[in-house]
């Protein structure tokens, strides 16, 4: 019999083997077909949101800030545009090589950029912000696998420190930090858009998924400001400063007639296209700040004695002995001056006289003089940090206080509240609101004084500027003006400080028909020598900025060019409260 060698190799497997073996494989297909149905057709979002996270983008539309520019179409803000670079982890394909040199474009670490693209959960880290267009094209002339730009805009400010206080700053972010950039940031900053996209790894647009959302620009904000007498204001202030040895200056500019502020000025500054080191130096003092005004006040104080007493300019007031002593307290003149009339109390500046005045008004009679004034209250100009000043209720008061409030002591101003009380003198008794924007019609005020009253106080603050009174440096070459000083103690932790002042002018010209009221405020001038007094420190200030300002302005002259006469220097400048 034969041997068949290939039939006596071949193995069977049992029956039941097989039938195990086929089913096995088949439940095997089953599963993959049915994981397929679930994911392709029950769970399709999770592979959508997987495939979403390779290659789809959301991209943001920036919208663009809107300028702020100043009365004339100055630009005091601009947005320029700039790029960000940013990376999706995930997608990041980069060597040795391309890493060090994309440190060195964007001046950041290549350990930094380790550290960005690590965490590979997220799909968005920005690697530098805000760079140059032309450094931009650069970074991605590398063509780096999973590294974008994103167009953003970068704000400008043209007139720098000289406006900084008004305007403020943005954030990274480009959202307002300080001044009106915070105070009207809704406005500027409009609505971005956006627009859906498949991307592929090296960033290149395939296709649009949606519709762009347009994004919708920020509006221009137009303010009352004109570039140029800010910065004559800017200027002078600063030599003032400096010349002085002061802690800080402010100034206001206001048009007379509409009570828009042509100019605001504060020091220190900062420059808000770098803001580095700015700790202190943002606070906008004309509206943030309060002081005691000192004698600038006592032009309200006199107008109330004239409105509600029997008190003429030529009323004789009786000063002697230079002083006057109620209770236990002792108000002091700078010297001794005897008879007065109520126009010589304002050119003198004598506290004995304005307090007797004060004190023969009842006390809500000059209370309401003050409130009506508009101290005690914000002036509401929408500026952030506004502080309302401290007015105390009468009904408080005791008669050492009526009469130290009678020539501003124990009462707190802003500048601009000082400064917005003297358009009564330019306005025939009515006060004006003030205003930061541009205005298309001078607005209604409210009357505090009778016209007669008015006109009368300011023929007497026209005496403070000539020889004689305490401002003659406030003399502007072919205008009248009118005007008040200040000098006033600084209050310190324990009471009034000796050795610190607040100097401060307020004035206005022409004075025939005001168009410009203007104040000056020098804090804590140098004591060398007497040129701490308002007279001597702000009202120069004030004549330089004011002449500059009239004949830019080219307002009709009011006096022959022979009108000013600056006396020797004299104890008539000198007058502390």
């Amino acid at each position: 019999m034969a041997y068949n060698k290939t039939q006596h190799n071949i193995v069977k497997l049992p029956a039941w083997r097989r039938r195990v073996l086929l089913i096995t494989v088949l439940a095997l297909f089953a599963g993959l077909f049915a994981r397929g149905i679930y994911l392709q057709s029950l769970h399709k979002d999770f592979l959508q949101q997987k495939g979403d996270a390779r290659y789809s983008r959301t991209l943001v539309l920036q919208a663009h800030r809107g300028k702020i520019i100043d009365r004339n179409g100055e630009l005091l803000a601009i947005s320029s545009p700039v790029e960000s670079v940013w990376v999706s982890p995930p997608d990041v394909e980069i060597d040795k090589k391309q890493k060090n040199e994309l440190a060195k474009l964007l001046v950041i670490k290549t350990s930094d950029i380790d550290k960005k693209i690590a965490n590979q959960e997220r799909e968005f880290v920005y690697l530098k912000r805000r760079i140059s267009p032309e450094l931009a094209a650069r970074v991605m002339s590398l063509e780096i696998p999973g590294v974008f730009l994103q167009r953003e805009y970068k704000r400008f400010y043209p007139a720098g420190d000289v406006t900084a206080h008004l305007v403020g700053f943005t954030g990274i972010d480009d959202n307002g930090q300080e001044g009106f950039e915070l105070a009207q940031n809704s406005l500027l900053s409009g609505k971005a858009g956006s627009r859906r996209v498949i991307q592929d790894a090296k960033g290149h647009i395939v296709e649009d998924l949606e519709a762009v959302k347009v994004p919708q620009d920020g509006h221009d904000l137009v303010l009352s400001i004109d570039r140029r007498i800010q910065y004559l204001a800017f200027r002078e202030l600063s030599k003032a400063v400096e010349a002085h040895q002061a802690k800080a200056g402010a100034m206001v500019v206001l048009d007379a007639k509409t009570g828009e502020v042509l100019a605001m000025v504060n020091l220190p500054t900062y420059n808000p296209n770098n803001p580095v080191n700015i700790t202190g130096k943002t606070r906008n003092r004309v509206i943030t700040d309060t002081f005691e005004p000192g004698s600038t006040i006592k032009p309200v104080t006199i107008s109330a004695a004239m409105q509600f007493g029997d008190y003429k300019p030529d009323t004789n007031i009786q000063t002697s002995p230079g002083f006057l002593t109620i209770g236990n307290a002792t108000i002091h003149d700078s010297h001794m001056h005897g008879i007065l009339t109520v126009s010589q109390v304002i050119q003198k500046s004598s506290n004995v006289g304005a307090a007797k005045m004060g004190l023969s008004l009842k006390k809500e009679e000059l209370w309401s003089a003050f409130n009506q004034a508009g101290f005690g209250m914000p002036t509401h100009i929408g500026f952030p940090g506004e502080v309302s000043g401290i007015l105390r209720p009468y009904k408080t008061w005791r008669p050492i206080e009526q009469a130290t409030m009678s020539f501003g002591h124990g009462i707190s101003v802003t500048l601009l509240q000082l400064a917005r009380a003297y358009t009564i003198f330019a306005n025939e008794g009515e006060l004006k609101p003030v205003s930061l924007a541009k205005l298309t019609e001078p607005p209604v005020g409210h009357q505090v004084f009778s016209a007669q009253v008015a006109n009368e106080v300011k023929d007497m603050l026209e005496t403070v500027v000539q020889p004689g009174g305490t401002a003659p440096k406030a003399q502007v070459v072919g205008y009248r003006v009118a005007g008040k000083t200040g000098t006033a103690h600084k209050l310190g932790p324990n009471g009034y400080e000796e050795d610190k002042y607040v100097a401060s002018f307020v004035g206005m010209a022409p004075a025939s028909n005001p168009r410009l009221i203007m104040a000056v405020l020098i804090d804590e001038p140098a004591i060398a020598g007497d040129q701490y007094y308002g007279g001597a420190s702000a009202a120069p200030v004030f004549s330089a900025v004011m002449a500059d300002t009239l004949r830019m302005l080219a307002v009709p002259q009011d006096s022959p060019n022979t009108n000013v006469v600056i006396p020797p220097d004299s104890e008539d400048v000198k007058e502390v409260v």
